[in-house]
């Protein structure tokens, strides 16, 4: 009888609330009578992670995809709500002890493998900053040789280690960034868009590195990407991120076969139609409302073409569904239509 490895939850996001005061200076408000204008980056989302897997945000710019990672890495105090990490509640770490523990075991892949980098240093001691940041090892001849380690990991060479940022292409930068930010040992890495900037051939070599690298050192990650093919590929979960609220979390193979907010499913109708199977999509109508004064009740509204009165007046509570949850009326009533997926 083999015993059952039961998945334990390695970040928890309960209510996590970010509102910015993107007001004008106070004397220019009092002069035109302006009121305060607070920006709803994250309102109120919940999610967990489990350990060794790969969640994903996807959504429009200006949705809170980043602002979440900021959040997760310390970058940004949340405004309310937890963020737990192991059991470890970091939403308000106020002693140094604690935010170099943050620190240590939470890294960051960055969108841009170039300005990430210090275009100053050599690839060795980038890689190595962490290290001697961390003081996980304090001998010169270990750190060297934990930096060649790092760099075979991510299939660059020794001689790669003497070399500035600039001598590298895209891809190999952002293997560079991957092996700084394996340096400390991380056990939960938020990746920021880390193939956007890339060519499509290169996305798919960084891509499987990191999926090898899971495997390999049980890594857990946060994935943030606006490229669904690319979601699709490395996901276990799946959040769908509309104006600061979480739309919809399912499973990838739930999500990507059967959508049910009609949000979600509008993302899935820009993925080409390679099969030209005439398959009718849901018009796209509208554009994304202002963060800083969001629509009420359900913030999709305006631009979904299955809202009716309720929609408009009362905001939609998460509703188990199979895969995870969803938050819409629409689904709630059983109103919207059967979808015709597009990813088999």
């Amino acid at each position: 009888m083999t015993n059952k490895i039961i998945p334990t939850t390695e970040v928890d996001v309960q209510n996590l609330v970010k509102y910015f005061d993107v007001s004008a200076p106070w004397l220019s408000r009092v002069f035109s009578g302006q009121p305060k204008q607070i920006l709803k980056a994250v309102d109120g989302i919940s999610f967990k992670i489990q350990k060794g897997e790969t969640f994903s945000l996807v959504g429009e710019s200006g949705c809170g995809k980043s602002t979440i990672a900021r959040l997760l890495v310390g970058l940004y105090e949340p405004t309310d709500g937890k963020i737990k990490i192991k059991g470890h509640d970091i939403s308000n770490l106020d002693s140094p002890k604690a935010l170099r523990t943050l620190r240590k075991n939470v890294q960051m892949i960055f969108q841009d493998p170039f300005a990430s980098l210090n275009p100053r240093w050599h690839v060795k001691d980038i890689i190595a900053e962490p290290i001697r940041a961390h003081k996980t090892l304090s001998d010169n001849h270990a750190i060297d040789k934990r930096v060649n380690e790092l760099l075979d990991l991510v299939s660059l060479t020794k001689v790669d280690g003497d070399k500035f940022p600039h001598e590298f292409s895209g891809g190999q930068r952002q293997r560079i960034s991957i092996a700084r930010a394996l340096a400390s040992k991380p056990e939960f890495i938020v990746c920021d868009e880390p193939t956007s900037a890339l060519d499509v051939s290169v996305q798919a070599q960084i891509l499987n590195l990191m999926v090898d690298l899971q495997k390999e050192l049980g890594l857990t990650y946060l994935f943030i990407s606006h490229n669904l093919a690319v979601v699709y590929h490395i996901s276990d979960h799946v959040g769908v991120m509309y104006l600061g609220r979480l739309a919809e979390v399912r499973d990838s193979k739930s999500l990507f076969s059967n959508p049910l907010h009609p949000y979600t499913r509008l993302l899935l109708d820009t993925i080409p139609d390679l099969d030209m199977s005439g398959r009718d999509r849901m018009p796209v109508a509208g554009e994304v409302p202002n963060p800083i004064d969001p629509p009420k009740a359900c913030r999709f509204h305006p631009r979904c073409p299955f809202a009716n009165e309720r929609c408009k007046t009362e905001m939609p509570l998460p509703t188990p569904v199979p895969g995870g949850y969803v938050e819409c009326h629409g689904v709630q009533e059983n109103r919207l239509p059967a979808y015709v997926p597009i990813v088999r």
